[in-house]
């Protein structure tokens, strides 16, 4: 599975990245390495950047640059405190 796929309210782990060269590095630099924990934090009008929190902070990607990271979804719902 891959990045684009996370549907919201789920939390998932990067296993692998399958870029090269300098998007690669620009992946790493943002925190998105392997073991990293990943979640949704908001999808755009149009679908297109999708913003995702990673080490507590919010990045945005578009769905070209997801589908390079493959991840393992770790839980089936985020915790909610009410």
């Amino acid at each position: 599975m891959t990045l684009d796929q996370l549907k919201p309210d789920l939390t998932a782990t990067v296993t692998h990245l399958t870029t090269t060269g300098a998007n690669r590095r620009r992946l790493m630099d943002l925190g998105l390495l392997p073991g990293t924990r990943v979640e949704v934090e908001m999808i755009s009008p149009l679908g297109d950047p999708v913003a995702y929190r990673v080490r507590g902070a919010v990045i945005a990607l578009r769905r070209k640059q997801a589908r390079e990271i493959e991840i393992a979804v770790a839980q089936e719902e985020k915790t909610h405190a009410d």
